[in-house]
């Protein structure tokens, strides 16, 4: 298995992060109990903003062996291991065999790649047919707070409204335009992204898509509710 990497992907998903635990820090808990992570991918955004913030600990999972044993590597070379582990296997078990959450917060770039089936250039991105399933399965697994990818063309009105209905709101969000990618440009995929588009469950340009990371909160010390903000940012418009 080969290990996704996207430099700016990463570097916004990473930037996000620090900026959405800095400014919610008390009330997201992070200081006491530390953050869960689905998916380490190559490690090296959150690595940075462990680096950058000396009180922060993440407990990551991700199931794709050549991301474990890279991202291992990236964490030691910043020096950050005794506060950012990596666990093989899949993030979901691991929570399941714990009773629940392990944490307060959780954070997540998950995949989100929309396509029939998993037969894609790297299936592990692959996120459903609507792209959103981790992301669902994530906000239903019970933490207070999860700060996660939403991508404009992976059926973001559900992921919102179902977040809603789950007793989430979004507190905050920042948005970044991305080109199509060697995964997103795959014939299979971008026929089938602009199928989902046409029918009305999400937003893509001739070229590109918007990602947003949101930060999804129960917690009522977080004020405000930014949910149609975010919808309104995501298409492209």
């Amino acid at each position: 298995m080969t290990c996704f990497s996207s430099v700016d992907e990463s570097a916004h998903y990473g930037m996000s992060v620090a900026v959405l635990l800095g400014q919610y820090r008390d009330a997201l808990g992070w200081v006491e109990g530390g953050v869960d992570e689905l998916g380490t991918g190559d490690a090296t955004a959150i690595a940075d903003v462990v680096a950058g913030l000396p009180e922060l600990r993440v407990r990551s999972f991700d199931i794709n062996a050549a991301s474990v044993d890279r991202a291992r590597a990236n964490i030691a070379e910043r020096g950050v291991a005794d506060r950012y582990t990596v666990e093989a296997g899949d993030f979901f078990d691991h929570a399941d065999a714990a009773g629940g959450p392990l944490a307060a917060t959780v954070i997540a770039n998950p995949p989100y790649i929309p396509a029939p089936d998993r037969d894609i250039l790297m299936p592990e991105l692959w996120g459903g047919v609507r792209g959103n399933d981790l992301v669902l399965q994530l906000l239903k697994a019970g933490y207070a707070n999860a700060i996660c990818a939403v991508a404009s063309y992976s059926d973001p009105e559900t992921t919102v409204r179902t977040a809603q209905d789950l007793g989430y709101r979004v507190a905050n969000f920042l948005a970044m335009g991305l080109d199509f990618g060697p995964y997103s440009n795959e014939p299979k995929v971008r026929e089938h992204i602009r199928r989902l588009c046409a029918e009305g469950h999400g937003w893509a340009g001739e070229d590109g898509y918007l990602v947003a990371i949101a930060l999804f909160t129960r917690n009522p010390e977080v004020p405000g509710d930014r949910a149609d903000e975010l919808l309104k940012a995501l298409q492209l418009s």
